[in-house]
């Protein structure tokens, strides 16, 4: 049993639990249920780097990260420096995070929020919506096309933007469908948790063009960012890179000034 695997197995639980004790009527009865959605993928496309920062405690592959500062302090630096869009982590068995975070992320910023979740049912999508996202992450190792298209099309009507991540050729050829707008190329395993950048240089040319396309994961430096930019990608999400400092926003603000200044 992968990683993964585990991640999925104790996410049926979980929505299960919550299930019983949130009414999907409750979710839409919430105030940001029917507020107003911000494009990630336009705030992508109008942004020289397209970066979309990271708020994430901990991880499977690193453990802790950094546990020490408020969602506020994060956000509020990242959106300061320029980040064209915030994931927000909402995992916490595996990533230390939760809806909270959502919540607050969305009371300290106008930047797009990405719920960053293993999403497996539409009851998780409500979530997201009643809590202040304005995209969802739907991952391809671990649905179905069909799942995929439900989903996506559920999140599409309620008007939140869907990326799509996926981690090889069969996954996005299978995957491609009309009910996404971004497609981002994963560059970690899942299963050995390995990264490597040849991931998304080797998939950009498969990635239909009516998708914003982004890059995620192992992105460490400037010149990385360059050299999946000069492939064709438009954006890129960086998390542990920024938030394994002590200042995440003033970390990203440093990386976009470097980008500028190494332009190719």
């Amino acid at each position: 049993m992968t990683i993964l695997d585990q991640i999925i197995a104790s996410k049926k639980k979980e929505i299960a639990l919550k299930k019983a004790v949130v009414s999907t009527q409750q979710l839409e009865n919430n105030d940001l249920f029917n507020s107003k959605t911000v494009s990630l993928s336009k705030s992508i496309l109008n942004s020289p780097f397209g970066i979309i920062a990271e708020h994430k405690r901990r991880s499977p592959s690193k453990d802790i990260i950094n546990t020490s500062l408020s969602v506020e302090e994060v956000v509020t630096g990242y959106e300061s420096s320029g980040a064209s869009g915030i994931s927000i982590l909402t995992d916490n068995q595996y990533f230390g995070g939760s809806l909270d975070d959502l919540l607050l992320a969305k009371a300290s910023v106008k930047t797009p929020l990405l719920r960053k979740e293993f999403i497996i049912d539409e009851f998780q999508i409500l979530e997201a919506k009643a809590h202040g996202a304005d995209a969802i992450l739907l991952i391809a190792a671990v649905l179905t096309p069909t799942e995929i298209k439900i989903l996506s099309e559920f999140a599409q009507s309620l008007a939140l933007e869907v990326l799509l991540e996926v981690h090889s050729l069969e996954e996005l050829l299978n995957s491609s469908m009309p009910s996404l707008d971004i497609i981002g190329v994963n560059n970690r395993n899942l299963k050995t948790f390995e990264l490597d950048l040849k991931t998304s240089i080797d998939l950009f040319e498969h990635i239909p063009q009516d998708f914003v396309a982004i890059s995620e994961s192992g992105i460490n430096n400037p010149k990385d960012v360059w050299q999946l930019k000069n492939v064709g990608f438009q954006g890129f999400l960086i998390g542990e890179n920024f938030m394994k400092t002590n200042n995440p926003g003033e970390s990203l603000g440093q990386f976009i000034n470097q980008l500028k200044t190494n332009g190719h």
